[in-house]
């Protein structure tokens, strides 16, 4: 355990850390327990200490973490060992029946048939093989020299994976056989309470949330900016083919590589950023070293990409092989991109956090890019498919007729080959039962994944949408198709591309990095400070000072804000934080005023009834549906089942509706909850934020949601229970959220067109006073349309609506 003294030693300050301690702690005295002093007080890594915390979480504690890790290096060794058996130890010629094997030693004449021993070559002549082929010797002993190292590692994570377990038992008072049954805010919320008397970060008395995220994503966070400023070189434009994203494991890790831990990064440790490169006197020389050791690291890939690339290969060829021959329909499905998991993550987002709402997405998304279809290609798919079953339902009836048929040679593979030909060709044929609503369907997904370019509102039927959406949403046949191109052209980007970024890299890190007292040097972005990184088009006019340098791209702040907010209802935002969500509250206050009730939206749908009387897991997608659906049934006229017309309502008015809801139901449960009545579940709290609640029991019969306890269980069952009721309030949390995301960017939307509605609107005046000025009669009701200069003006739609109506009355005044 003496490796472990990192993480428990009492961290020494110096000068220049003292001197970065808030005001007024410098001489604070700290009582410490007896018994924890050489534990967990002033742990000196707190990003290696938080992150394994997480892990140890997320992993389902310490058995499964050594199982998976065990197993892992089992792996490898069984891939290393196999492969190279079935390189020099097979005689195929004996296997393929190319030479004549002669069995009359063995005493049996009527033994003809080749068995597997016979195709294995005796061990000295596997042995006399290996040693005479230099490149697979050279392979086994790169193979056993990444194998050892990966074995201390395991060693290593073991050791420290072992302290984090006694951490979970002794200072959280979480056993690991009810670790699965506590969520990470609650891990959270006592790791935050455990710092007040362990004292773990030196330069703070107490931890917040954001503390805790930023020092687990403190490198996510950068590159989650930086995609957002389209500063990494990923996107490629290829003649014939147009602009493509390539971004893979490789290249997503020797990008981390050089900016973040490799030799020659950015930063001195995990959490302070180099003092030279925050200083801008020195950043063409520092660009010049950065671009240097991009080089070199590019030269480097260069000449292990054999190595890596054999290995590629092997592993996908292992890892899907069994399941292209069973499922060939696999390769048609999708997955997120390692881009898209990067474009639509927000700023402080745990893994997890995203997986549940890209899982979310899944379907809708699927639905939406399987709506795209092509009548030629189903055609051909169509005819494809019967010559080929045709074909293979004949070869199947052979084999059951007799069964020597199967020993014609290559009758299973024509029989393999059919059939994948068939699944595939299947796959290109729609359901005849689908039903084509594209809009529909991307605001589904929009409400999942909560970013999307704003040139796709209103666009969703055509290809460029759909092609956009692909490269966050690929085939995984496309995905394994860029792993194994991968160690041949991370290289080429390395050297070519990144090593010529080196300068606005260098920029970039001085720019947005922000030195944080206990935590060190983060990304500013993560800092969700609208005033500094704030975009005027999304709720922040006049609350931000942020250039279009410092904006983040498609409301990223905004949106990572209310996110954060949401998910850690008990974070205290600061004073700029707090004053953007208040005015984002107003707002919803006053759209919602011009929205029909929650009820009212909610009982307009199917499932309805169920989501008022029950909160079920189904509840939080019902909500959802009402919201995306209630604009288009008022703006068909149809009447409602009370028998009576509501007006139209645009999807921010509706969702606004039901986020104001929420609200008001927080009025009601907190002057409930100061009744007296006990919180029955004290280690799990209740989602509430300044804009959201979920109510509990004791709300009341008028609330939309319910949630009912049972009066008297056990300690075992109130603990189930209390993880249960906490899993669906997280539902209702990213329902929440969801909202907020559409709700946004719908306004966002309608603030966008408002200035091009107001230049329209400048041009006709303009055009009025001009004739007003040369002596034209022009009455005051007279439409800009009459106007003959600016005729084509397209000013709403009104000279079409007037032709259409002038053309329908001409056709119903013609007898039939």
């Amino acid at each position: 355990m003496a490796n472990l003294d990192k993480y428990r030693e009492y961290h020494r300050l110096d000068d220049d850390e003292e001197d970065s301690m808030p005001a007024g702690e410098d001489d604070m005295l700290v009582h410490v327990p007896e018994g924890l002093k050489d534990s967990w007080h002033h742990i000196t890594n707190l990003d290696n200490f938080f992150t394994r915390i997480y892990h140890f979480h997320q992993k389902n504690g310490f058995s499964c973490m050594m199982l998976s890790e065990f197993f892992e290096l089992v792996q490898f060794l069984f891939v290393v060992i196999f492969t190279t058996f079935l390189f020099t130890c097979v005689d195929y010629d004996v296997l393929f029946a190319n030479t004549f094997v002669n069995h009359t030693h063995f005493g049996s004449i009527e033994r003809n048939k080749v068995t597997l021993p016979d195709a294995i070559l005796p061990q000295d002549q596997c042995y006399q093989r290996i040693q005479k082929n230099g490149w697979i010797i050279f392979q086994l002993v790169m193979a056993a020299i990444f194998w050892l190292y990966r074995l201390v590692k395991v060693i290593c994570n073991m050791l420290n994976y072992w302290e984090i377990r006694t951490f979970y038992i002794k200072a959280l008072k979480i056993p690991t056989v009810e670790l699965c049954n506590f969520t990470w805010q609650e891990v959270q919320q006592r790791l935050i309470s455990i710092q007040r008397e362990h004292q773990m970060c030196v330069h703070k008395k107490e931890l917040t949330e954001l503390d805790i995220y930023h020092r687990i994503l403190r490198f996510k966070n950068y590159m989650v900016a930086m995609v957002n400023k389209s500063l990494l070189p990923i996107r490629f434009h290829l003649p014939g083919w147009g602009e493509v994203i390539f971004l893979t494991q490789g290249l997503k890790y020797n990008f981390e590589l050089i900016l973040f831990w490799g030799p020659g990064s950015l930063f001195q440790n995990k959490w302070n950023l180099h003092p030279k490169y925050k200083r801008a006197g020195n950043r063409l020389e520092l660009a010049q070293h950065l671009s240097r050791t991009i080089c070199l690291i590019g030269l480097a890939n260069l000449l292990l990409s054999p190595l890596i690339l054999i290995w590629q290969i092997l592993y996908a060829f292992f890892s899907y092989a069994e399941i292209i021959k069973r499922e060939p329909g696999s390769l048609g499905a999708r997955r997120w991109s390692l881009f898209g998991r990067l474009y639509l993550r927000h700023f402080n987002e745990l893994e997890h956090e995203l997986q549940m709402r890209l899982n979310r997405g899944y379907k809708p998304a699927s639905k939406y890019m399987n709506s795209f279809i092509s009548p030629l290609l189903t055609v051909v798919a169509k005819n494809i498919a019967f010559f080929s079953g045709s074909v293979l339902a004949v070869l199947i009836t052979l084999a059951v007729y007799d069964e020597d048929v199967l020993t014609v040679q290559h009758i299973l593979t024509a029989i393999t080959i059919l059939g994948i030909v068939v699944t595939i060709s299947r796959s290109f044929i729609p359901d005849e039962h689908m039903v084509w609503n594209p809009e529909q369907l991307l605001q589904c997904v929009l409400a999942h994944i909560h970013y999307m370019p704003d040139h796709w509102k209103g666009n969703a039927n055509a290809s460029e949408t759909r092609n956009e959406l692909a490269e966050l949403f690929q085939y995984k046949a496309v995905f394994i198709l860029e792993e194994l191109l991968s160690p041949v052209i991370t290289p080429l980007i390395l050297i070519f591309c990144l090593r010529h970024k080196s300068l606005e890299i260098i920029d970039f890190f001085r720019n947005f990095s922000v030195e944080v007292v206990g935590v060190g040097d983060i990304c500013s972005f993560a800092q969700l400070d609208v005033r500094k990184h704030g975009n005027p088009q999304w709720f922040s006019e006049g609350q931000t000072e942020a250039s279009i340098y410092q904006q983040a791209e498609n409301g990223k702040t905004e949106l990572s804000l209310m996110h954060f907010a949401i998910t850690n209802p008990q974070w205290q935002p600061p004073q700029e934080s707090s004053i953007f969500i208040g005015h984002l509250k107003e707002k919803v206050q006053q759209d919602a005023t011009n929205a029909p009730s929650a009820q009212l939206i909610l009982s307009e749908t199917p499932l309805a009834a169920s989501l008022l009387s029950n909160a079920s897991s189904a509840a939080p997608d019902d909500l959802l549906s009402s919201v995306l659906v209630h604009p288009i049934l008022t703006a068909s006229g149809l009447p409602t089942r009370d028998r009576y017309f509501m007006q139209p309502s645009s999807t921010a008015n509706v969702a606004a509706s039901i986020l104001a809801s929420f609200s008001n139901s927080q009025l009601s449960s907190r002057t409930k909850s100061h009744t007296g009545h006990p919180n029955r579940c004290p280690e799990n709290v209740p989602y509430r934020s300044d804009h959201s609640i979920i109510d509990d029991r004791w709300t009341g019969p008028k609330s939309l949601f319910s949630y009912d306890p049972s009066a008297s269980m056990s300690p075992s069952d109130s603990r189930h229970h209390c993880a249960s009721h906490s899993n669906l309030l997280s539902e209702y949390a990213n329902t929440e959220m969801s909202l907020h995301a559409i709700y946004m960017h719908e306004k966002h939307q309608q603030q966008s067109q408002l200035p091009q509605a107001v230049g329209m609107w400048q041009t006709a005046s303009a055009v009025r006073e001009h004739h007003m000025q040369s002596g034209s009669s022009l009455s005051p009701d007279q439409p800009p349309e009459s106007l003959p200069g600016p005729s084509q003006l397209p000013l709403g739609g009104w000279a079409e609506s007037e032709e259409e109506q002038t053309q329908s009355a001409r056709k119903s005044s013609i007898p039939r």
